[in-house]
């Protein structure tokens, strides 16, 4: 069975198969996914009720900083102190932060609430996958660089990064898979 799940894990396999754990952030879900050996699926959990915690929240974040997803992304990264983000739906935490702004609390701190937040969605997926070991990041989220260090914070380990592009990793298993099947017709 070949999905977009399983062609992540291929993907990241082939880029570094020592990885055994993917957390998969696109713009509509969270996914965190245990990888074997081989890279075949062990086990994956996926967030898909909303878009809290994916790329439609960071966007909707850096709208409300009045920011591109680049500064956004930098911005938690130079705070000392950590305002937290109590809701989880995107909307709510969109009026929370629009209200903190507006208090004149400091803009560095309440994105790093942010990251943190969405960090710690992250880990609840990635700990119901039963992911274990070495972890990166896939999707168009892994490039942002305020959450990979909240991962990293909040998992207590070193994110690995990939040597390709991490939103090609889908494509990269797609192509790995196709390539297996080719040379199994050969044999």
């Amino acid at each position: 069975n070949i999905s977009e799940i399983s062609c992540h894990a291929m993907g990241v396999h082939v880029a570094d198969p020592s990885v055994r754990a993917i957390i998969d952030i696109g713009g509509q879900d969270v996914k965190g996914i245990a990888v074997d050996t081989d890279g075949t699926v062990l086990n994956f959990a996926m967030n898909d009720k909303c878009a809290a915690g994916t790329g439609r929240f960071f966007e909707a974040m850096a709208r409300a900083f009045e920011m591109n997803l680049t500064e956004f992304s930098r911005l938690s990264l130079q705070a000392k102190n950590v305002i937290p983000i109590t809701s989880q739906c995107t909307v709510f935490a969109e009026s929370e932060v629009i209200s903190l702004v507006g208090e004149g609390k400091p803009m560095d701190e309440i994105a790093a609430g942010i990251e943190l937040s969405v960090a710690k969605r992250c880990f609840v997926m990635s700990k119901k996958a039963g992911a274990a070991g070495s972890v990166t990041l896939t999707g168009g989220c892994a490039k942002n660089e305020g959450l990979k260090a909240a991962i990293e914070k909040v998992l207590k380990l070193k994110v690995t990064e990939l040597p390709i592009d991490p939103q090609l990793m889908g494509a990269l298993g797609a192509a790995e898979f196709a390539r297996q099947k080719g040379m199994a017709k050969e044999a």
